[in-house]
């Protein structure tokens, strides 16, 4: 694997970190390893900056699905400062995964990310 390659790749594991650690603490070094101080995360329902709100909006999300793992669906693909990847979110009771997305991230020089722009690819009725 090449070094650019491996460069999206830690991204997108320390972006997956961050959405699966349950524990406030473990929550806010993850964010921060894996983010710019005034990196961003944008979605269909959410728009946030910070490591605090993006840490917030990870704990809304785990709040909502508790028991829940985010993972990744085949590879990242990446060119320049952006890689994209697919994610769904799997139950770990009984393996199913009513949602699924794929995002787009800017990263800096270090590998930290500017920018995530999701979209929801599956999202069950009433969530």
């Amino acid at each position: 694997m090449s070094a650019t390659a491996r460069r999206y790749e830690d991204a997108v594991a320390r972006y997956l970190e961050a959405w699966n650690a349950e524990d406030p603490a473990a929550r806010a070094k993850a964010v921060a390893a894996a983010w710019t101080e005034d990196g961003g995360y944008t979605d269909p329902l959410a728009d946030v900056s910070g490591h605090e709100e993006i840490a917030e909006l990870i704990a809304a999300a785990r709040e909502q699905f508790p028991g829940w793992e985010f993972r990744l669906t085949g590879g990242v693909d990446g060119h320049h400062d952006t890689a994209r990847f697919s994610w769904e979110l799997v139950s770990a009771a009984d393996g199913s995964a009513p949602v699924a997305g794929s995002d787009v991230i800017t990263l800096d020089g270090e590998g930290r990310i500017r920018a995530v722009l999701g979209f929801l690819d599956r999202v069950p009725a009433g969530a």
